[in-house]
């Protein structure tokens, strides 16, 4: 039935069938809960698909100058999909889009502070400066075995962050 005008609640209200709404509900996400069947009625389901976080990383590396985003983007997912593996399961640890996003922003940061380093040393700062604050000590030890393993004779200047 395609209306132009609906009364709701005693006022007339017209369609714009141009418009729609959307809801997310990751029900299975901390701190969500599931949508109550009243208000679940109301909307469609729509089936998503776990996006492909290597080609989201190489064009969003790309974006910000990098000039081997695809093999610095697939090091950055293998590392997340092994530290999601290997390490404790801890609540506050996050392997996901997020986690890909932040690490995405702080290497294209060092990129922007320093345009012609070594890639693979300003992503390997960008993974440890965004991952290691939240591992716990034992995680640490195997987080640097896996980054090792993905970034092969690559040295780590010690880092200067200023006087805090």
């Amino acid at each position: 039935q395609k209306l132009e005008r609906f009364e709701f609640e005693g006022v007339e209200i017209s369609l714009n069938p141009e418009n729609a709404s959307f809801i997310t509900m990751n029900p299975g996400y901390a701190g969500r809960t599931e949508l109550p069947d009243n208000l679940k009625v109301l909307f469609r389901p729509v089936a998503c698909m776990v996006p492909n976080y290597a080609l989201i990383g190489e064009i969003r590396l790309f974006s910000f100058g990098f000039e081997r985003p695809r093999e610095l983007a697939e090091k950055m997912v293998n590392c997340f999909k092994l530290s999601s593996e290997q390490l404790s399961a801890q609540d506050h640890y996050d392997f996901g889009m997020r986690a890909v996003n932040t690490v995405i922003s702080a290497a294209g940061l060092n990129k922007r502070k320093q345009p012609d380093a070594d890639e693979a040393i300003l992503m390997l700062r960008a993974l440890k400066d965004s991952n290691l604050p939240k591992f716990l000590t034992d995680d640490i030890v195997l987080f640097s075995g896996i980054i090792s393993d993905l970034f092969p004779g690559v040295d780590l200047p010690e880092a200067n962050y200023g006087s805090l």
